[in-house]
């Protein structure tokens, strides 16, 4: 691989990863996947490694996600084949951060955008800064999120989660905390200081010394009409409550979630719903998001939000179907089903196996 795409550092007791593609803002590749799977497994074992802290290069940010350039010639060239091969091991390495044996120290600085929190959002210690703009954003490009993001924003207080991943908002550090995608708010000039600290302090000590009173969360003042709007198990009836609320933000929200993917919002808001009521574990979470990702691979939205976003720019993407009511039940219980031989398998590897994630008779809202 390029050796110069993510950095690995020793300092003291400190393991350090740094995404190094600031010009991409350090947008994921699939060899930087496995270089920080192989490092991390050798540090794992490694005595002297007592901390490892991910950061990104660069003012823009810790990571904008997967590169969808690449994907998206991938999906037009071969299918999205190399693309399957990437999640699968992207996943893997978000499975194995939430289950880190050390303190996995995320400095989720500036723009942190799709596959970005999948390497932060599962750590043991989240820091977020006043720079920071998290999201999940991909119903824009036909898509659902993943990455454990269903896992994550399914758990979030009331219905802000599901808010936050059908509009795909940018969020703040005082919305990503009270999301509960973050732990610690930290000045950004005070981020090198605090990574000296994590040299030879532990984890919980460093971070408590520099962490800061978040500014107030707009998003946890806005829970009456998000709770209220988002409740329903119904797209439709979403976007009709969001129009009767009379709030400017609300109206906005609506707006926003008319612009996506039909197909994408059905399917991600029953994901939510799944993952909530079973309250599953993440690696079960990510098998869920592993077999819709491939069913969008086969699908138009996906590549046709990709191609309007960025390869086009027109922003005038051709979602098929068009609307929600011509998105079926079928269409969406279908990018569920069992992949057979090619399920990822993570949650096989739990000791307590919940059921499987085919079974979406509990919703009638889809």
């Amino acid at each position: 691989m390029p050796t110069d795409q993510v950095l690995f550092e020793r300092r003291g007791r400190l393991g350090i990863i740094v995404l190094n593609r600031p010009r991409n803002i350090n947008a994921l590749t699939p060899q930087m996947v496995e270089a920080m799977l192989a490092k991390l497994g050798e540090w794992a074992e490694d005595d002297a490694v007592r901390t490892v802290l991910m950061r990104g290069a660069g003012e823009r940010g810790l990571c904008a996600g997967g590169d969808i350039v690449a994907i998206y010639r991938d999906i037009v060239d071969d299918g999205g084949s190399a693309t399957a091969q990437f999640w699968a091991r992207e996943y893997r390495l978000n499975s194995l951060i939430s289950r880190y044996p050390k303190p996995y120290v995320a400095f989720m600085d500036g723009l942190v955008l799709g596959g970005g929190v999948g390497i932060s959002a599962h750590g043991s210690h989240r820091v977020v800064t006043e720079r920071t703009r998290m999201g999940m954003p991909e119903t824009t490009i036909g898509f659902v999120p993943d990455v454990g993001g269903t896992f994550l924003l399914a758990a979030a207080p009331g219905e802000s989660g599901t808010h936050a991943a059908l509009t795909g908002a940018h969020l703040d550090g005082a919305d990503v905390l009270h999301l509960g995608l973050a732990d610690h708010f930290v000045a950004g000039d005070r981020l090198d200081s605090l990574a000296t600290a994590l040299e030879e302090e532990s984890a919980d000590d460093a971070v408590a010394r520099f962490v800061q009173e978040p500014p107030p969360s707009s998003l946890a003042a806005e829970r009456t009409w998000i709770d209220h709007a988002y409740a329903s198990d119904d797209v439709g009836e979403i976007v009709r409550r969001l129009r009767t609320a009379s709030v400017p933000e609300a109206d906005h929200a609506a707006d926003t979630i008319e612009a996506k993917s039909p197909t994408a919002l059905k399917v991600t808001l029953q994901a939510l719903r799944f993952a909530r009521a079973r309250d599953l574990a993440l690696e079960e979470a990510l098998d869920m998001e592993y077999r819709i990702g491939l069913r969008f691979l086969e699908g138009n939205d996906f590549r046709e939000g990709i191609r309007a976003q960025v390869i086009d720019k027109d922003r005038s993407p051709r979602w098929n179907p068009a609307t929600t009511v011509d998105v079926t039940n079928d269409m969406v219980a279908a990018c569920f089903a069992s992949l057979g031989r090619r399920e990822l398998g993570l949650g096989n590897q739990l000791t307590q196996p919940r059921p499987a994630t085919n079974q979406f008779s509990t919703f009638s809202g889809v």
